[in-house]
């Protein structure tokens, strides 16, 4: 699965419990975006998650 390029934030595994108390395996993803991003002087297309897009983590390139 795919990485955020910024954080490393990536697919985080758990177990979801249903009322009855039943027991299966589940994952949650980050919400990642494909984005052009100045990197080293140049643009280039990365997986961003949305918190460092919205923290300003990321120069965009226009």
């Amino acid at each position: 699965m795919a990485k955020c390029a910024v954080c490393d934030k990536g697919v985080v595994t758990g177990i979801k419990v249903s009322h009855s108390h039943i027991r299966t395996k589940r994952t949650w993803s980050p919400n990642l975006q494909k984005v052009r991003a100045i990197i080293n002087g140049t643009p280039k297309r990365i997986n961003v998650c949305t918190r460092c897009l919205r923290s300003g983590k990321v120069e965009r390139a226009i």
